[in-house]
């Protein structure tokens, strides 16, 4: 069965057993399972449903894998004949999740 989500600020067409990197779930740890309720759309074929904006009654069951932060991505500035240049670094905290199960 395949699922729309929201999770994160983000959307996915998730199935089950699918592993995803999203956004980091605040105060959670590896192993952890949370269930994701913002179900958009879900079913395959006949069954296949769409919520206005969410399915009531659909949920996704998630379990963390990992927590971990992403690659650094380095943000430069420069004006030229001014003499100002500005470099930062950024690590985006991230959460690799794998879908346990759909209901619908």
């Amino acid at each position: 069965m395949k699922a729309t989500i929201k999770t994160q600020g983000q959307q996915f067409t998730v199935t089950e057993g699918d592993i995803l990197i999203v956004n980091r779930y605040p105060n959670t740890t590896a192993g952890a399972t949370i269930q994701i309720n913002d179900v958009l759309a879900a079913g395959e074929g006949e069954n296949f449903k769409v919520g206005t904006p969410t399915l009531s009654g659909a949920s996704v069951s998630v379990r963390i894998l990992e927590n971990k932060r992403g690659d650094k991505v380095i943000v430069f500035k420069k004006k030229k004949r001014k003499g100002m240049e500005r470099k930062r670094g950024h690590r985006q905290e991230l959460s690799v999740i794998k879908i346990e199960s759909i209901t619908a």
